[in-house]
């Protein structure tokens, strides 16, 4: 019967601990946005859209 005690007391002092770990992590602003570093490579190459001059001078440029 006094295991049981034991593990409830230990299991007590890893729940604490986590949980400080927890709070560190949100006051560092570790949760502060977690959906955009996820699909941020999706959106990193934009396709850049050039003046029609320019895209005639190099069509002449290659005649």
């Amino acid at each position: 019967m006094s295991v049981i005690y034991l593990l409830i007391g230990i299991s007590i002092c890893v729940a604490i601990g986590f949980f400080v770990a927890f709070i560190i992590a949100v006051k560092s602003g570790q949760y502060d946005d977690d959906y955009t570093p996820s699909v941020r490579m999706l959106f990193d190459d934009e396709i850049k859209k050039t003046p029609k001059t320019e895209i005639q001078t190099i069509k002449e440029k290659q005649i």
